[in-house]
């Protein structure tokens, strides 16, 4: 899969931009600030239908408009793809000039993976971003996934909201309850299935980021029906809900527990160690794409150079430059450093310099 065409319309800092990608690596360079993260980002959007935080879509509207477009043509397979996004209206979201009435019906369409520095907080933080991690991998291969998560998620909502409202009617639990059964226990089983294969890839591409050091590191699964039915987990926790006035058990409650050695990664893992599990993950999260999809998928790495040892950057290079990847998108500082780490034939990559909202092609 490749993106051949990229037009930006008033998205974040870019009045007006207009690239044609290079088939196999473009590396965006730049100072800090200059809207290299940006260019990724519009490509995720493309991609995903939505910013990679899932922030409103006001705020990839450039400073003082009211609107921002994407416009971009793929091959392999060839689509055009549109999207529009006006204040206070519906964000639009074309394929080859029809509207999908729902963006899940374009997320799987166009796999993609993206690292960004923020990635270390799957590491170091709470659960939420370790499920996110699985519901973008899985959401990407399975439209059914997506439809059960979404409306779990609904339906978790709505049980919130009678846990707090004023005079709750406490029956109702019983049928928000049985409505969660299913997404639940559908949701369950494919992380629960996806994560023995997720875990062999990770070590696979963490032993080749590290160069065959040996760094011992693993993933537990961890979730609440792995021990309890859904009808007696719900059952045990109703007297702590209404204390607290939330759903305190179900898979919106999954974690992934990361190790190195036998220690929680993030109490052990140094900057470096940290950044190759990380890549290591999203590198695994690639391979599971093109391997269910039949694609490969579009790979974006954000300042993948900082806070890696020169061995590293030589390994993981090395590893992205292998014909087991498609088009890669990076961001640098530093142009010089990456063209004389990239050993390829110019027209398979593109070097763009980015500053103040503009791009342009570095002649090799």
């Amino acid at each position: 899969m490749q993106l051949t065409l990229l037009k930006l319309t008033n998205f974040k800092n870019y009045e007006q931009a207009t690239i044609e990608p290079a088939a196999r690596l473009n590396a965006f360079v730049g100072p800090n600030g200059a809207g290299k993260t940006n260019l990724l980002e519009s490509i995720y959007y493309l991609c995903m239908g939505k910013a990679h935080d899932s922030r409103l879509d006001t705020y990839a509207m450039r400073h003082g408009e009211d609107f921002f477009r994407l416009d971009s043509r793929f091959e392999d397979p060839d689509h055009r793809i549109v999207v529009k996004a006006v204040r206070k209206k519906r964000k639009v979201i074309e394929k080859d000039g029809n509207a999908y009435e729902r963006l899940a019906d374009h997320v799987g369409l166009l796999p993609v993976v993206l690292v960004t520095p923020e990635d270390s907080r799957i590491v170091q933080e709470g659960s939420e971003l370790r499920r996110r991690l699985m519901d973008n991998a899985l959401s990407q291969v399975d439209g059914a996934y997506l439809q059960n998560l979404l409306l779990y998620n609904q339906l978790l909502k709505q049980r919130n909201a009678l846990l707090k409202s004023e005079h709750p009617d406490f029956s109702l639990l019983d049928v928000y309850d049985a409505r969660m059964a299913d997404p639940a226990a559908y949701i369950h089983q494919k992380r629960k299935s996806f994560c023995p294969e997720f875990s062999q890839l990770v070590i696979e591409a963490h032993t080749l980021i590290s160069g065959g050091e040996a760094e011992q590191i693993g993933l537990t699964y961890k979730c609440h029906l792995s021990e309890s039915s859904w009808a007696d987990l719900m059952q045990s926790r109703r007297d702590k809900d209404r204390i607290l006035q939330r759903t305190t058990a179900g898979i919106h409650r999954d974690d992934l527990v990361f190790e190195q050695g036998e220690h929680p990664a993030k109490r052990v893992a140094s900057q470096g160690q940290l950044k190759s599990f990380v890549l290591a993950l999203k590198l695994a999260q690639y391979h599971l794409l093109k391997e269910q999809t039949g694609r490969k998928p579009i790979l974006l790495l954000d300042d993948i150079f900082d806070k890696l040892d020169q061995r590293r950057v030589g390994s993981l290079l090395q590893l992205l430059m292998a014909n087991t990847y498609g088009q890669i998108f990076i961001s640098d500082t530093d142009a010089d450093r990456v063209a004389q780490l990239v050993d390829m034939d110019s027209e398979n990559w593109a070097l763009w310099e980015v500053e103040s909202g503009r791009i342009d092609q570095i002649n090799l």
